[in-house]
Parts: C-alpha cells; structure tokens; sequence
C-alpha cells in the first residue's frame, strides 16, 4: 500500500508541475474546466511492464478521485516528446540516465519525480544452447537506448564474450568494444520493439498462429496452423512463414516475430528437417508435402 501511495503521489505531482507550466491567466470558465481536468490523470507507458503494473493502482486512484488514462508506447522517444508537448501529464518508463540525456539532445526540462525499478538484464540463447558454444559471427541484438545498451555490453564483458573500454560504464556503447574474439555481430535495437517473450520454434514445425485482426472498431483473433515454411531476419526485423493446405490449396502467410498483431504462437508438432527453408513443399501435394515429427 505505501508504494501505490507512493506512485499516486508522484503521479499528482507530476500533473502538478506540468500544469502549472502551462497556466496563465484564465477565466473563470477556463478555471473550472482545469479542475475538473485536474482529476483526469493521462500518463504513457511501456506496454509490459509498465503499464500492467499502472492498471493495478487505477482502482486505487479511482478511491481517491482520480481517472488514470493509460496510453501505451512501443518506443522511448514518443512518450517523452508528448510529455513535453503536454499531452501526457506523466510518463512512467524510463531511468534517470536516459531522462538527462532525452533533455540534453532535446532541449527538454522534463523532471523526475520519483525512482522506479530497474529492470533485470539476461542473456537470451537463441540458436546457441550454451555460450560456450555461441558461433563466430553470431548476432547478439542489444538495446540501443542511453545506459540499457551500455548494461548489454557490460553483460556479455562479465561472460568473457567482449572486453569493453575501462572507464566505459553506463556511457558503453559499440564503440567501446576493445576486443571481440568471436567477431560477434553487435545489433543496436529499439528496446521495445522486443517482445519479452518470444515462442521457441523452427523450420518445419508445425504450429498454430493466432493473430489478431481487426474489423473497424472490434478486434477477434483468428487461428492459423500450418508448417513454418521459413525464419528471415533478425532482431525486430525477424519475420516467419506458415505455410498450410486449405482444400488442395496451398496457403501461406508472414507475420514479423515481435508483431503486436501476432497474440501467441503454438508448437503442435517439432518437425524434422534438415533444411533453414522449406520453399520445396510448395511444389508438393499430399503426403509429399508433410514434414516428418520428431519423435522423443
């Protein structure tokens, strides 16, 4: 409980000063319309965690007499910039570090008015199942934010896998990289492009995609199983193919792996293939075109 008094403090403060660096001289009228505005708290947010954990003091807010209106971002720029400009009147995503460097590349007096949990870093295998076994010329995607790219680099220097500059600290980027004995490839990405879960499964998988479409104002999720035909791409540019029959007819269809379209996929079957893409199975039909399952 004292750490959602906590945030609710901080959040009316927020609105607080951003309000009051807006105010002139104003009618009545316009005075009363401000304080029922004052009860209206719209703050953004990144989408996990961040604004599942906001969700949770709504009620508690409501209590006090306050609408909290969540705004989800899937990036670090946007929600700062429409702080600045007054359409939010808090955000709540980021650390001191990349506050202070937003508002000295930007011009910005955004302001802190609380400390938040730093999010925990760790090392993802991908294709590797140890880092001992990671390939050269393996592609490792980093955050390419103030501090979080540096914590990256500084993660993969505590297992041997680069040596970054001394002195480098929470400033580290890959241009502090001073050795890099497996020639790893070091991608720069937007953090919250990234989904934090990402489904385990390969070519020739059979799996079930469950995407979802919207229909003007509604939105369903529609099923989709088939054989993954193909992985392409890396990072949050990695995209998949599903290819299935529908009355003799093939029918494949693509999604980006970090969509927001793309709810959950589903592992049916493993399937067994000796091959990174399919593209053979389009020209097959009947049992020709079925993958082999791994049996355990």
């Amino acid at each position: 409980m004292k750490k959602i008094t906590s945030l609710i403090l901080a959040l009316v403060l927020t609105f607080s000063l951003v309000a009051l660096s807006a105010c002139g001289d104003k009618t009545t009228d316009d005075k009363n319309a401000a304080a029922s505005d004052d009860k209206v708290i719209t703050v953004g947010a990144s989408a996990t965690p961040h604004a599942e954990i906001l969700e949770q003091i709504k009620q508690a807010l409501a209590d006090e007499g306050y609408e909290l209106k969540i705004v989800t971002y899937d990036d670090y720029v946007l929600p700062n910039q429409a702080l600045a400009d007054g359409t939010l009147d808090a955000n709540y995503f980021q650390h001191k570090p990349y506050l202070d460097s937003f508002n000295a590349k930007n011009g910005t007096n955004l302001v802190s008015v609380g400390t938040i949990h730093y999010e925990p870093f760790g090392i993802y295998p991908g294709k590797s199942d140890d880092l001992a076994n990671i390939a050269d010329g393996a592609t490792i995607a980093v955050p390419n934010d103030t501090t979080n790219e540096a914590r990256a680099l500084q993660l993969l220097a505590a297992q041997g896998l680069i040596t970054v500059r001394d002195g480098a600290g929470l400033t580290a980027t890959v241009n502090d990289i001073t050795d890099n004995p497996h020639n790893l490839q070091i991608k720069e990405i937007e953090a919250a492009q990234l989904k934090a879960e990402v489904p385990a499964f390969e070519t020739g998988d059979t799996v079930r995609v469950y995407g979802k479409i919207k229909e003007g104002n509604r939105e369903r999720v529609q099923v989709f199983e088939g054989v993954v035909l193909k992985k392409q791409g890396g990072s949050n540019r990695a995209t998949f193919t599903v290819r299935k029959s529908s009355n003799g007819v093939g029918v494949e269809k693509t999604w980006p792996l970090h969509s927001p379209n793309v709810e959950k996929v589903e592992v049916v079957r493993k399937g067994k293939v000796r091959r990174a893409k399919l593209n053979y199975l389009r020209d097959r039909v009947g049992k020709s075109a079925k993958v082999k399952e791994v049996v355990k």
